[in-house]
């Protein structure tokens, strides 16, 4: 080692050999930032074998500098170095706040309490007043299955949402639109309330290549944007189409809805209904204000009704592409290759899905590495959000954290350290004891050696 032993014991007597220096300027962070964004952007600290050379690097210059971190310890804290072993108790959290959106009302309530439920915690839950049939039935039924103190349903309203989150939970999670969202997320970030936040807010990205089977692909499309009237958080937003597959498309796309739903869908029982009158305003005015309508475009208020409608011709600046569309709306773009289409995804928000309909396993890929979302499939839609044993959640605008089955469990768990020790081994351990003499370098060196050698021999078994 570089520095001498009597370095070493200085440090670990607390000797202050200098005073550090420190400077922070704002605009040399601004620079840093941006340095940092462009490497990542580039790809840079992507690549496997990059990421391990950094990390050999890191061990590297922890070993070769041993002495130089010790000493700053030393003026910084004083601080001398245990290492141990230990174990991780997960615990519940407490008592946790879920919030369920109205678009799918009973899985977006039961599925993240079962969650909070196996970790141990009591939950308060508010459904969507906007599902008022469904929410009244949950506060009906579940006081008569589930324990009554420590389990409750409240129905409160989306405007008094930022009051109860006050009143300090040990967790919250929300399922819903970013506004309301953020909203949440302010609220209980004054009292250090952690928070999941499931999120639609980014658009949902459906890229559709020349290279695929365009009868599959519409049909998937079709059933993945259309069901349950387009009021899904997973539900394509808006589709990607490379030029030479967009008239194939367009005539598929046509004649899946009239295999689905008859020429006539306000008359088929398998096409449902908007699910008040202000989402039906608002998604008729995106439609009417956007594109060109291919196919449908009907709208009966009183019966809350819009038709299944594809819109063609829509350009990135459209209303219909600065909102998530909770409405049987799909918008069609236009791209020219797999590079274009990567391109418009990632100058926009972290959308909660991504989808890629392609028979080249190249284009899939880089669908897949290249573009940032809550999640991603490929030749489908919506079913990676069912899978239990893949996590779901949002990143950046869709939102933070995740569940499905055994993730569920850790949202709603503290991952506790524990040290469980006993007094046998103090004729090794007494050399942590000062006062901190020369002579016990070696044997404090030995003994860490073996310590990490012991461990290295758990993790191989």
């Amino acid at each position: 080692m570089s520095t001498p032993p009597t370095r070493w014991f200085k440090a670990l007597r607390g000797d202050r050999l200098e005073e550090p220096c420190m400077k922070t300027h704002l605009l040399e962070c601004m620079e840093l930032l941006k340095r940092a964004r462009a490497a990542f952007q580039a790809g840079r600290a992507f690549d496997e074998s990059f990421r391990r050379v950094q990390l050999e690097a890191l061990v590297r210059m922890l070993v070769e500098h041993e002495c130089d971190f010790v000493d700053a310890l030393g003026r910084d804290l004083h601080k001398t170095t245990t290492l141990d072993e230990c174990l991780v108790v997960c615990e519940p959290l407490g008592v946790v706040l879920i919030v369920g959106a109205w678009c799918s009302p009973v899985q977006l309530c039961l599925v993240p309490m079962v969650g909070a439920i196996a970790a141990g915690n009591c939950v308060i839950l508010n459904p969507s007043e906007c599902s008022s049939h469904t929410s009244e039935l949950l506060h009906h039924l579940i006081p008569s299955y589930l324990d009554n103190e420590c389990y409750h349903v409240t129905l409160a309203g989306v405007n008094d949402l930022t009051e109860i989150v006050d009143l300090k939970f040990d967790h919250v999670f929300f399922t819903g639109n970013r506004e309301d969202g953020g909203r949440v997320a302010q609220a209980a970030a004054h009292t250090l309330t952690p928070v999941t936040l499931v999120l639609g807010g980014g658009k949902n990205p459906c890229y559709v290549d020349q290279q695929c089977d365009i009868t599959t692909t519409a049909r998937r499309i079709t059933w993945a944007r259309f069901h349950n009237a387009g009021q899904s958080m997973v539900a394509p937003d808006y589709v990607l189409c490379h030029a030479e597959a967009k008239a194939q498309l367009l005539q598929a796309l046509r004649c899946c809805l009239l295999q689905f739903y008859g020429s006539n869908p306000q008359e088929s029982r398998s096409f449902g209904r908007i699910v008040n009158l202000e989402n039906l305003h608002r998604t008729t005015d995106l439609l009417r204000r956007s594109g060109k309508v291919a196919v449908g475009g009907q709208v009966n208020e009183a019966d809350k009704y819009i038709a299944p409608t594809i819109l063609s011709d829509v350009i990135d600046s459209d209303p219909i592409m600065q909102q998530e569309v909770f409405g049987p709306v799909l918008p069609i773009l236009t791209v020219n290759s797999i590079d274009e289409a990567i391109s418009f995804i990632s100058r926009r928000e972290k959308p909660l899905c991504v989808y890629a309909y392609s028979s080249n396993n190249k284009v899939i890929s880089r669908l897949m590495s290249e573009t940032s979302s809550g999640s991603f499939c490929s030749n489908d839609s919506v079913l990676q959000s069912l899978m239990v044993v893949l996590p779901f959640g949002g990143v950046g605008a869709s939102g933070m954290g995740s569940y499905h089955g055994h993730y569920s469990f850790d949202t709603f768990s503290h991952r506790k350290s524990c040290l469980l020790r006993n007094t046998c081994i103090e004729c090794v351990t007494y050399l942590r004891y000062p006062p901190y003499e020369e002579h016990n370098l070696s044997l404090m060196t030995w003994a860490s050696s073996l310590s990490q050698k012991s461990q290295g021999w758990c993790q191989i078994l």
